[in-house]
């Protein structure tokens, strides 16, 4: 039956940044799709523990500051401590305003490193133990619709998602016939902690909402589906996809 090719039950799942936001919505949703999940954050994320526990799947919160060297892999091994990973989803990301010719050597760097490098190793480790076991698996990265175009005052960010979208090809082109997807999701303008100076702004808000098809911010729940897709069976042949959900605004 098609949709138990969406179900998770045996799966274990890392969710980097899944504290509030994108990341609590797909930790919970890919507990509910049966799996178990394994919470990252800089402190620790109780509350989608406890709505993750509620559902009666096992979960464990685990700390690692992916703005640090080497971060990445502890955080890797740290989650093997819990139960061997098969679905790693990438969505931890940081975000820094200026205009280009004010922006800081140390806010490029650090945004860089959170949202490139730590994707990059947390990739590389899930790769290296998904085809030693010779087991299928499944990596999921979250870029960005500034993947595609630039935005205002984040060259950063929008250089760091842009080469997410684009690294999650090669890998992809490496691994699918060892039984490894990696793809991506692309979310639009979503309503997080991320995004909070934009909705505040009345004519950068207005601007925005006037581009969206759909009429309105994306919520955190909008992006569930598309990861519980990309997490499971049902995508089995999709390889180095980017998935834009941003209620049409790439359509117009």
């Amino acid at each position: 039956m098609i949709l138990d090719q969406f179900r998770l039950d045996g799966k274990t799942a890392l969710v980097t940044g899944a504290s509030a936001g994108l990341g609590a919505a797909m930790a919970i949703a890919l507990a509910q799709a049966g799996a178990d999940v394994v919470c990252h954050g800089n402190s620790r994320s109780p509350r989608t523990c406890e709505k993750i526990e509620k559902l009666g799947r096992r979960t464990a919160a685990v700390q690692a500051d992916l703005a640090q060297s080497g971060a990445a892999e502890s955080l890797f091994e740290k989650a093997q401590q819990f139960a061997p990973v098969d679905i790693v989803i990438n969505n931890a990301g940081t975000i820094r305003r200026a205009k280009a010719i004010e922006y800081s050597d140390a806010d490029w760097t650090a945004v860089l490193q959170v949202n490139l490098n730590s994707v990059w190793k947390l990739c590389q480790a899930a790769g290296r133990f998904f085809i030693a076991r010779q087991a299928t698996g499944k990596i999921v990265n979250i870029a960005s619709l500034l993947a595609f175009q630039g935005g205002i005052t984040v060259p950063a960010y929008a250089a760091s998602k842009g080469a997410v979208a684009q690294l999650t090809k090669p890998l992809a082109n490496e691994w699918a016939s060892q039984g490894v997807n990696v793809n991506a999701i692309a979310p639009g303008y979503m309503r997080t902690a991320n995004t909070a100076a934009l909705q505040r702004d009345e004519i950068r808000n207005r601007q925005i909402l006037e581009r969206i098809p759909a009429q309105r911010w994306g919520d955190p729940a909008d992006i569930c589906g598309a990861a519980v897709f990309l997490a499971s069976a049902a995508s089995d042949y999709v390889n180095g996809h980017v998935l834009v959900v941003d209620g049409g605004w790439m359509g117009t």
